[in-house]
C-alpha cells in the first residue's frame, strides 16, 4: 500500500490538485480517497481504474508495476497513453484502433 500512497501524491502533486480535488474528480468521498491517500486502505480494480484515469495515469503505475517491455521511457509514456484513451473507447472503436496498430507493427517486421 505505500507505493499506491506515494504515488497518489506524486500524481496530485504534479497536476497541482489537492486529495479532495482528486476525490471530487473521481466522484469519492473525500474521507474514502484520503484512506487510499493514507496507505490505510486499497481501492477495488474499479475504484483503481477511475483513480488512475483521473490522475492521468494507470493502474499499473499508482502500484508500481514496470512495463519492462520497453525501456524508453518516452515509449511507456506514450503506451500509458493509448491505454487512458482506450479505456473511454467502445467495444468497436477499440478493435479499429487494435487491428490499425497491428497494420502498423506489420510493417517493422
Amino acid at each position: 500500500m505505500d507505493i499506491l500512497a506515494k504515488k497518489l501524491k506524486e500524481k496530485a502533486d504534479r497536476l497541482g490538485i489537492s486529495n479532495a480535488a482528486v476525490a471530487r474528480l473521481v466522484g469519492l468521498e473525500e474521507r474514502r480517497y484520503a484512506h487510499y491517500a493514507a496507505g490505510r486502505r486499497e481501492p477495488d480494480l474499479k475504484t483503481l481504474i477511475m483513480i488512475a484515469s483521473a490522475l492521468g495515469t494507470t493502474p499499473n503505475d499508482l502500484l508500481g508495476v514496470e512495463d519492462s517491455f520497453m525501456d524508453d521511457e518516452a515509449a511507456n509514456a506514450l503506451v500509458n497513453r493509448f491505454v487512458l484513451a482506450a479505456s473511454s473507447m467502445s467495444h468497436e472503436e477499440l478493435e479499429l484502433c487494435v487491428v490499425q496498430a497491428e497494420a502498423v507493427a506489420a510493417r517493422h517486421r
